[in-house]
């Protein structure tokens, strides 16, 4: 990476902290070692292990894994504290390529509002988005940041790109054959969700406009995560950012049930420890947290990759072009 694209990257990462800092978040610092992980089925993680002298002279071993995202450690000071924060900060995923949109080693950007809900934070997000195109001039940006966001249902875009009436089609079993039609490869024993998911890469997000930034909104509620239920009871509140055709944020209402925390763990769990190549311990009170005599704050967090948002400012289309030191691709020999 030259000095002037070190020198862009190093503008944007100041103003994302000068926005929070202008709204009068806490910037806060969690470590990148965890003891347990939130479990989330549709990610791999990296172990590690740390040293500590025993007896005889002898070192034992305790496993340590690191964080996919800060969230485990935000969410127990935000449980604490009441207050908004966010962080800027290495993530770490396992299995994942290199190169063109993914890296193990990322730089994230999570915040979390206290007393919002994903649409305050998607308001929150463009009016962040705004001031980054307003601060970095035209020819570093072009027009994609100086325009208002397209909001979309995922209804609406299941329609629009795919035809297809996701939830009748979902309610009667149906996405098979909609993923048939639409002439994607279909394996066996694949259940609604996957179907969804299937559609979604292969018909929808890949059809979505390049030239604005597009909020999906309401994702379906049989895709579960801790986001908490639509009114409708059927889309949970939640929204992914896509800037270029890339996925660039995800967001929920904070899911605040205790109960509903716990039933999440304990089905990803279990998912987790049959399916996970690299099995990682999961915080069995965790969901304590959120339980009633505690309490979790009403709150929203939104994740944003951060090598992605630089990726759109600047007009690159891999992700190695925006990384200092990018991660190569084992040598096949």
């Amino acid at each position: 990476m030259d000095l002037e694209f070190l020198c862009f990257r190093a503008n944007v990462l100041r103003l994302i902290r000068s926005f929070f800092d202008g709204k009068a978040y806490l910037e806060v610092d969690t470590p990148v070692l965890a003891p347990d992980l939130i479990p989330e089925s549709c990610l791999e993680a990296f172990e590690t292990s740390c040293l500590t002298p025993g007896g005889q002279g002898r070192l034992k071993k305790k496993p340590y894994w690191l964080v996919p995202s800060p969230e485990i450690w935000m969410k127990k000071l935000i449980s604490r504290h009441r207050k908004s924060m966010y962080q800027i900060g290495k993530c770490f995923r396992n299995g994942e390529s290199t190169g063109f949109l993914h890296s193990p080693e990322f730089t994230m950007l999570e915040y979390y509002t206290m007393d919002f809900n994903y649409l305050d934070s998607l308001n929150l997000t463009e009016e962040l988005f705004g001031a980054l195109g307003k601060e970095l001039s035209r020819e570093e940006t072009g027009n994609l940041f100086k325009t208002s966001f397209l909001r979309m249902t995922m209804e609406e875009a299941f329609k629009e790109f795919a035809g297809i009436d996701l939830y009748a089609r979902s309610e009667a079993g149906a996405l098979n054959e909609d993923a048939r039609r639409l002439g994607l490869d279909v394996p066996l024993g694949l259940d609604t969700q996957a179907f969804y998911d299937l559609i979604f890469i292969h018909a929808v997000e890949s059809r979505l406009p390049k030239d604005r930034i597009v909020a999906l909104l309401d994702y379906p509620a049989f895709a579960p995560c801790l986001a908490k239920k639509g009114k409708d009871g059927k889309t949970m509140e939640r929204w992914e950012l896509y800037g270029c055709g890339v996925e660039l944020a995800n967001c929920f209402t904070e899911e605040n049930d205790g109960e509903e925390v716990k039933r999440y763990f304990e089905a990803e769990g279990k998912i987790k420890n049959k399916s996970a190549l690299v099995p990682h311990l999961i915080d069995g009170d965790y969901w304590k947290l959120f339980a009633a005599n505690q309490g979790f704050p009403p709150c929203s967090g939104v994740a944003m990759g951060v090598d992605r948002l630089i990726m759109a400012l600047s007009g690159r289309k891999c992700i190695d072009e925006v990384l200092p030191f990018p991660m190569e691709e084992a040598d096949p020999k």
